[in-house]
């Protein structure tokens, strides 16, 4: 009788380790998530791109005017594109139009731009007629709302790059009478309406 319950309490015994190993492995297998052996992807690339500069002058008017406007500048081949617009000027007036030696609209006059940019220190001129300054270029012409579109180039400039011909940082004078592409070094253009410098601008 007791060899009898010895046997059974072994295999009692023998069930119960069995049971309790089966539930170890099912709880283990549930608490250890699969190991993922494919490949990892490479990360995407970060595509935020920062805001393209744009070159620009903001005119503002000197002392007892009011014209005002806004300039694009941009490198071309040869040289350096104006777009852009004047307003405030007497409808149908003609207005000499210059780059400055110096990025300074301080003055009430305007006078704290400098004269013509002229780098080469040649004599003021018309572009395409021989020799001019760097800064110089056509007149402007009001509309008959007193609205001048630009749309000109300045020879022989550059952009950005550091050249002594490069306009960054220099003025931009919008001038009381047209340039008579002749009289030096200004060509008589008489005051100045409005100032700008021109700056690059998210």
């Amino acid at each position: 009788m007791r060899k009898l319950s010895t046997t059974l309490l072994a295999a009692s015994l023998a069930i119960g380790l069995a049971a309790c190993s089966g539930q170890s492995d099912a709880v283990d297998e549930a608490a250890t998530p699969p190991v993922d052996t494919a490949p990892v992807a490479d990360a995407a690339p970060d595509m935020t791109l920062s805001p393209a500069s744009h070159t620009v002058a903001i005119l503002s008017a000197t002392e007892g005017n009011s014209v005002t406007g806004e300039l694009a500048f941009e490198a071309v081949d040869g040289g350096v594109a104006i777009t852009g617009q004047v307003n405030g000027l007497p409808p149908g007036s003609e207005h000499g139009f210059h780059v400055h030696e110096t990025g300074d609209c301080s003055a009430p006059d305007g006078s704290s731009a400098g004269g013509h940019f002229n780098p080469m220190d040649v004599d003021h001129g018309r572009v395409g007629a021989g020799a001019h300054h760097v800064g110089d270029t056509d007149n402007i012409v009001a509309d008959d709302t007193g609205v001048a579109t630009v749309n000109t180039r300045l020879e022989g400039a550059t952009l950005a790059d550091g050249a002594p011909t490069d306009v960054l940082g220099r003025g931009v004078i919008v001038h009381a009478d047209p340039d008579d592409y002749a009289t030096q070094p200004t060509g008589n253009a008489g005051a100045r309406l409005a100032c700008g410098v021109i700056a690059q601008s998210m």
